[in-house]
């Protein structure tokens, strides 16, 4: 679970930086602000992939998502997005328990 949990952050690491360049020039967002909320969220995305092995860095992950789709308030694709990336959170959860379970017996 903690495998696929950390490709989920990791991929959504590189998605919200990447919308810093978006909000800037596309919807003329302050530089530092779309810097400071997207790099910031980026990084903790990263961070938060090597903590995984911790038991409360799961229920942190969530909260993560919901910051993620905050950021639609800045750049709204990232509505769509970040619901996109907290589906495949809540799918990485149910199949990491799933192949867990069935590795147990």
């Amino acid at each position: 679970m903690r495998r696929l949990l950390a490709t989920v952050l990791g991929c959504e690491a590189i998605v919200i930086a990447l919308a810093i360049p978006v909000a800037v020039t596309v919807l003329g967002v302050d530089g530092a602000v779309a810097g400071a909320v997207c790099g910031g969220l980026a990084v903790l995305c990263v961070v938060l992939a090597g903590l995984l092995r911790f038991g409360w860095a799961v229920p942190a992950g969530a909260v993560l998502q919901i910051l993620i789709i905050a950021t639609g308030f800045m750049v709204p694709t990232m509505f769509f997005l970040g619901a996109l990336f907290g589906a495949l959170w809540v799918t990485a959860i149910w199949l990491g328990r799933k192949a867990e379970n069935a590795g147990a017996r």
